[in-house]
C-alpha cells in the first residue's frame, strides 16, 4: 500500500504496468453533507425521501437521510484523483464501470475515503485501458459504502 501526499503520477505505459497490483490510499477523509446530497437529487431529479427528508428518514431504521448510490459512485473522479493523476498522458476518458457495488449506506454527515488499486493496464488501439479497483470506506465502519471496478482510457503525450 502507498500512502503519499501527493498522487502517483504515471507518464508511459511502463509506468502503469509498473503500478499493477499496487494500492494506492487512502485518500484525506470527504466529508458527504445534506447540501451536497439535495444538489445532487435536484441535478438528476432523483428526490426519494430517504436522501432528502430529513424527518421521516430519522423516523425511520435508516436513522436518517443518506447519500445517494450514484452520489457515492460520483465522488470517485474526485477522489481517485487525489491517488493516481494521469495528467502526464496527452488526456484521459472515463470509459466506464465492470463492476459497482454498494454494501452499506452512507448516512448524511459521515465522512469517507478511497483506496485504489491498479488491476491492470493494457495497451488497447489509440491508447491505454486502465482498471482500478475503487474502495470506499466510511468512518467508523467495518464495511465499505461502495466498491467499483473503473475503467480510464490514457492516451500518451506527442
Amino acid at each position: 500500500m502507498t500512502t503519499a501526499t501527493q498522487p502517483v503520477r504515471p507518464t508511459t505505459a511502463a509506468d502503469l504496468a509498473e503500478l499493477v497490483g499496487t494500492e494506492l490510499g487512502p485518500t484525506p477523509w470527504y466529508a458527504v453533507e445534506q447540501d451536497r446530497v439535495n444538489a445532487f437529487a435536484d441535478a438528476t431529479d432523483d428526490h426519494q425521501w430517504i436522501h432528502l427528508d430529513t424527518e421521516r428518514a430519522a423516523a425511520s431504521d435508516l436513522g436518517g437521510t443518506i447519500a445517494h448510490g450514484l452520489l457515492t459512485l460520483s465522488l470517485g473522479p474526485h477522489l481517485s484523483s487525489q491517488l493516481i493523476r494521469f495528467d502526464g498522458f496527452a488526456h484521459s476518458l472515463n470509459y466506464g464501470y465492470n463492476k459497482v457495488r454498494f454494501p452499506a449506506p452512507v448516512p448524511v454527515g459521515s465522512r469517507v475515503r478511497m483506496r485504489v488499486t491498479v488491476v491492470s493496464a493494457d495497451e488497447v488501439s489509440g491508447g491505454i485501458q486502465v482498471v482500478t479497483s475503487q474502495v470506499m470506506e466510511r468512518e467508523g465502519s467495518d464495511k465499505p459504502v461502495m466498491v467499483a471496478e473503473s475503467i480510464a482510457r490514457v492516451v500518451a503525450a506527442s
